[in-house]
């Protein structure tokens, strides 16, 4: 039986959502190692303070029998408390799994650069868009690890892409540009959601990612969803106008991110991008 500590490094958790989540991950046959505070807030919009969050974190990356670590749920502030976590002794607990979307993109970025560790952009038990079918593919990644294959709905820029899978939230990475672990998209596959962003808003973030210089080099781009990001014509005609003259090939429709039914996508692993077959694939030779 794996073990799995749930934790809240961005926004609070509800008590009812908590009740869910816990309910959730020990259907699933896992003991959960309970590091959410339920109904804990800290300026309103927080769990609880950045040392709070960042100590609670590492308690769980530091316990030794504690498998995978899991985002209860997004919201904002976890770029916060990157700077309180002691990297050098997270790196000494060993290979853990991370999984969690949204806000917790900038979690996902700082244990790749400091820990090299593959992790999972995938739904959150407490989450707004928590449902059976999201849940399940986080299940299977839990338990069965190995090759995913996640399928699109359309090619905007034909062609075929290598390259390890990066990249989550757009407002995330936008948020995050000069950070030390956003080190930018080279060789990689980039994967983009969003959930309540203007189109001018995501252009606005597109471009500061694209002047900043944090495209340069990349291979391929994955598009998820963009719920409640106004008309998707728009979103559409955003995206190529922005992102086709960068020439590398752009695969839209992966229903990750902001929705229910949400694949989890893993990060940080080598894969290819194949627009001709509407997929990416990992674990490609």
């Amino acid at each position: 039986m794996k073990t799995v500590a749930l934790v809240a490094p961005a926004g609070p958790v509800a008590p009812e959502r908590l009740e869910r989540a816990l309910a959730v991950l020990g259907s699933w046959g896992l003991r959960v190692r309970n590091l959410v505070k339920p109904g804990s807030r800290h300026a309103s919009y927080l769990a609880d303070t950045d040392a709070a969050r960042a100590e609670l974190f590492t308690a769980a990356w530091l316990d030794t029998e504690v498998d995978a670590v899991l985002a209860a749920r997004g919201g904002y502030g976890t770029h916060r408390m990157l700077d309180l976590l002691d990297w050098p002794a997270l790196r000494g607990a060993g290979a853990k799994v991370f999984a969690g979307s949204s806000d917790v993109t900038a979690l996902h970025a700082a244990i790749h650069q400091h820990l090299g560790l593959p992790t999972l952009f995938s739904p959150m038990p407490a989450g707004d868009y928590w449902d059976d079918a999201g849940g399940s593919g986080l299940r299977r990644a839990l338990f069965e690890p190995g090759p995913v294959t996640l399928p699109g709905t359309e090619a905007l820029v034909a062609g075929t892409a290598r390259g390890r899978l990066t990249g989550g939230n757009l407002s995330l990475l936008a948020s995050s540009v000069g950070a030390p672990e956003q080190g930018g998209a080279r060789d990689a596959i980039v994967v983009l959601e969003d959930v309540t962003e203007p189109v001018y808003r995501l252009d606005r973030m597109l471009t500061q990612l694209l002047r900043s210089g944090w495209f340069d080099g990349v291979a391929g781009i994955v598009l998820g969803t963009w719920t409640q990001c106004g008309d998707p014509a728009q979103v559409r005609a955003l995206m190529l106008d922005r992102l086709a003259p960068l020439g590398v090939p752009v695969l839209a429709g992966v229903p990750f991110g902001h929705v229910e039914g949400s694949l989890t996508v893993p990060l940080g692993v080598e894969a290819v991008l194949e627009t001709d077959a509407l997929r990416v694939v990992t674990g490609a030779a």
